[in-house]
């Protein structure tokens, strides 16, 4: 139990797990024009996404070479990006280009100064980042998740992007990572879900590959209430790409919506998702699919609150797990568990 509220367990697994992993972080149409930059997280590392002006997407620790401060917050356009604190200044390709005083009183080589580099690349319109040069390509990562997306009828370059929806939900990142991965709570917990998903076990899959969790499965025969799923999407697909991406696609006109699990503290998580259609969906339907979809939200935020608030108080040290229908979950822990160890 002690890995949902001690503060040194949360350390560990920013240290080992966030600054290893591809996170995703934004649109690439954020970032799109040059001299842009958009200052975002990667897990507990404050990063800033630059485009150079040779058009190139860079990612840089958001982290000021001489006393630590942020360089910046927000987005925008701008020729260079400069820390408020001594007014050291960067150019989009991370170069230290200015720094008062520094030739003046000497000791420092403006190009060893330069902002810290980390990973970025993207799939389709998405983009991701990771803190460590080292670790492996964003493709590796992906897996079959762009294949298996395609291959429903979603080509991600073809939509639209409606909107993001943020929020924060009162309880550990893994207690929200783990009650994505199973929808043996569905009957009882989500009504409107069930309603119109098949959540019975002989229909409703769940797939383990190395890093992604994923579950599938069809629209009930008859389905009531919700909202229209039909269309070339014919069945729902959702992924956990570890340690926390979200990727999901209901059923109907082409759709995603994907976004992070992060960390804010031991017993609080933020959270976002980025919803994008196919391009001439109808407004009535995406009205529809967006309540939907923020009710099952809703209803996940009180599941989770719930657990937080039951193991925070240790007087039950274990828990189980049954082992078909909480597959991903077991998954999941043992991902967890291999990094801290």
């Amino acid at each position: 139990m002690e890995l949902v509220h001690d503060p040194t367990v949360l350390r560990l697994e920013q240290e080992r797990i966030f600054r290893h992993a591809w996170q995703y972080v934004a649109r690439r149409e954020e970032i799109a024009e040059r001299g842009s930059f958009l200052a975002t997280q990667a897990g507990d590392a404050p990063v800033v996404l630059t485009r150079d002006e040779e058009g190139e997407l860079r990612a840089f620790l958001n982290v000021c070479r001489h006393r630590g401060s942020l360089v910046c917050e927000g987005s925008g356009r701008r020729a260079t990006l400069q820390c408020p604190y001594h007014a050291w200044t960067y150019g989009l390709d991370g170069r230290l280009v200015a720094a008062p005083r520094l030739a003046r009183e000497g000791g420092n080589d403006a190009s060893e100064l330069g902002l810290v580099p980390v990973q970025v690349d993207t799939w389709g319109p998405f983009v991701f980042v990771n803190p460590d040069l080292g670790a492996g390509l964003l493709s590796d990562h992906l897996g079959d998740v762009p294949e298996r997306i395609a291959a429903a009828g979603v080509d991600v370059d073809a939509l639209r992007f409606l909107q993001r929806w943020e929020w924060e939900v009162e309880g550990n990142w893994k207690i929200s990572a783990e009650n994505f991965l199973e929808c043996y709570h569905c009957p009882v917990a989500h009504p409107g879900f069930s309603s119109v998903m098949d959540v019975s076990p002989e229909r409703y899959l769940l797939e383990v590959e190395g890093n992604r969790m994923t579950q599938h499965g069809p629209p009930r025969p008859e389905p009531t209430g919700g909202y229209d799923l039909t269309g070339e999407v014919e069945r729902g697909q959702f992924h956990l790409l570890f340690p926390g991406t979200l990727i999901n696609v209901m059923p109907g006109r082409p759709n995603i919506s994907i976004g992070p699990i992060r960390p804010l503290s031991t017993e609080r998580t933020y959270r976002f998702l980025d919803y994008l259609v196919a391009d001439d969906a109808d407004p009535a339907w995406i009205e529809e699919a967006l309540e939907f979809d923020r009710q099952v939200g809703a209803e996940d935020s009180r599941l989770i609150a719930r657990v937080q608030a039951g193991v925070r108080s240790g007087l039950v040290p274990d828990g189980r797990l049954l082992p078909e229908s909480e597959q991903l979950v077991a998954h999941f822990q043992s991902l967890v568990v291999d990094a801290l160890a």
